[in-house]
């Protein structure tokens, strides 16, 4: 009879275990409205019915979503379950935390990156982001892995991922010059490429409109393209124009990516100067021909006017070869500053300049910061000089000789942007970093890219549907990179979550006063910690170092 009574209990035992497994099953597979809580789960975090958007772009629906630890663990029915804390967000968004495919949150090395320098990332927080990708146009540090490491030890309360820089790699290599690579240099550089794709980059980034990726032939590119694909990675170009030859940069993208054997992705796409703006058509076409050739290629963009680098951006590429002493000597030459000045005066006209020298704001000169937010017609007024563009090309001179300056370019068509925005393969990003508080004058896209786009393009213009916004903002950005379990909603996937009021959120940043942080945003949680609760920084600090091949 004891060893009758003992086989029921156990066979009992082993039915709730088996039920118990069943519910787990049922739960990762559910969907709005459908998931079950299994029995005595006690979840990390639980947000009360919430308008779920998912990030695949489908429509939202009403749902709770429960956290365990790092993971989502159910979306459905919750209201009967155990959590140790509960958030009523009836009437907000819920929606994967956004991902910023073209970040400048790492300039050079640990010193000089935002995301060091300010590692509770407030203006990425407070706009919903939660994943930034670095290492772009054609810049980022090396050894990847020794920056992913110290990451790791001094994390953010962001998630980090790097692509490898062909400009970084090119100087590594062969400095700062002019010419193509020997057979040896070359071998050197897909080396370097090999190493930084083993050591997790998410593929090669190019700059080809700076140095020294401007001196780089199509094959050179060809060629470390191909190391990048054969470990899975993309190809993220600055391309070598965005103005009057943008139509033929992007045919030398496509070539890029279908000779490389690899995704080709136009990063913040755009185009630049008077005369060419409504040639997005023309841009835009050329993309879905490659689609439809079979090329895998897409594009991201911010959602301004302008666009912001350095003012040295005016200059031909041949004029800034070598090192600075190399550069200002050429100035000081009088034949060689006469064909500078020719070339600076025809890209204040036809290109950046957009043909006004007011287009063109200073946003920081370190050894000048009187000029931080003054355009060039204003500082020319100042000076008593004659406000033109002739005039203005001389100041740029004098400007870059003194030591440079961030510039803002006032020269992008709004209708450009819109149609730009709207296509489906076009993703968001800010090409903006993490700037030190009250510092100079910089980009506002810094502070506010995707709010503005749920501000102005969605809830004011109607340009876009909330969920097709989000999807640009998340799922579509994880599956340009195949990006494991982050940017959707679903059980089993990261909990990188964002609760937001889409009928409030706004970009405050302004050209003018830039240090404005955006609103809208209540929580965030990254890797399942708050960062964000109740519209306040909670000082946590769990992003995650993300490596191709680990994580995608």
């Amino acid at each position: 009879m004891f060893k009758l009574l003992n086989f029921s209990c156990t066979f009992y035992h082993l039915f709730v275990i088996a039920m118990r497994a069943l519910l787990l099953i049922l739960c990762s597979w559910a969907m709005a409205g459908t998931a079950w809580p299994p029995l005595d789960t006690v979840y990390t975090v639980i947000l009360e019915r919430g308008t779920i958007y998912d990030g695949t772009g489908s429509a939202p629906f009403v749902a709770d979503v429960g956290l365990i630890g790092d993971r989502i663990a159910a979306i459905g029915d919750l209201q009967a379950a155990q959590a140790a804390l509960r958030l009523n967000v009836e009437g907000l968004a819920v929606a994967p935390g956004f991902i910023d495919i073209h970040s400048h949150a790492v300039r050079g090395g640990p010193e000089t990156s935002g995301i060091f320098r300010q590692p509770l990332a407030e203006n990425y927080i407070r706009q919903g982001v939660t994943t930034v990708f670095a290492g772009q146009d054609g810049s980022s540090p090396l050894p990847i892995g020794e920056f992913l490491a110290r990451f790791e030890l001094t994390p953010a309360a962001i998630n980090l991922g790097l692509f490898v820089g062909h400009g970084s790699v090119r100087r590594a290599v062969m400095g700062n010059e002019n010419r193509a690579p020997t057979a040896e240099e070359l071998e050197q550089m897909k080396a370097l490429v090999a190493q930084a794709m083993e050591e997790g980059a998410w593929g090669l980034s190019s700059g080809l409109k700076y140095v020294p990726g401007a001196y780089a032939r199509t094959e050179e590119v060809i060629a470390l393209a191909r190391i990048a694909a054969r470990y899975g990675g993309i190809y993220i170009t600055h391309m070598r124009d965005e103005g009057l030859h943008v139509l033929e940069s992007v045919r030398e993208t496509i070539r890029i990516g279908r000779e490389g054997g690899l995704p080709a992705q136009i990063t913040h796409t755009k185009v630049i100067g008077p005369r060419m703006w409504g040639k997005s058509r023309a841009l835009l076409h050329l993309v879905d021909e490659a689609l439809a050739a079979g090329l895998d290629i897409s594009m991201d963009q911010y959602p301004y006017t302008a666009s912001s680098t350095g003012i040295s951006v005016l200059f031909p590429a041949w004029a800034l070869e070598g090192d600075r002493e190399a550069q200002v000597a050429r100035l000081q030459d009088p034949d060689t500053r006469r064909k500078i000045k020719e070339a600076v005066l025809f890209n204040l006209r036809e290109d950046r300049g957009g043909g006004d020298p007011s287009r063109v704001q200073l946003a920081f000169c370190r050894w000048d910061t009187t000029l931080n937010g003054k355009n060039l017609a204003q500082v020319l007024e100042e000076q008593g000089r004659p406000v033109t563009v002739e005039e203005a090309a001389e100041l740029v001179l004098e400007i870059q000789e003194r030591g440079g300056c961030m510039g803002i370019f006032h020269a992008m068509s709004e209708e450009d942007v819109q149609r730009i925005m709207q296509h489906p393969r076009t993703m968001i990003c800010s090409d903006g970093g993490i700037p030190d508080p009250g510092v100079g004058v910089p980009h506002p896209r810094n502070y506010g890219a995707f709010a503005r786009v749920l501000a102005r393009y969605v809830r004011e213009r109607g340009l876009l549907s909330p969920e097709a916004a989000i999807h640009k903002m998340t799922g579509l950005p994880a599956w340009r990179l195949n990006l494991k379990d982050r940017g959707v909603l679903r059980p089993g996937a990261y909990a990188d979550v964002v609760v937001l009021d889409l009928a409030r959120v706004q970009d405050r940043a302004t050209f003018t006063h830039p240090h404005q942080y955006a609103e809208g945003v209540v929580h965030v949680f990254v890797n399942g910690q708050a960062v964000l609760l109740h519209g306040q920084l909670t000082g946590a600090r769990p992003g995650r170092a993300l490596r191709k091949g680990r994580d995608g």
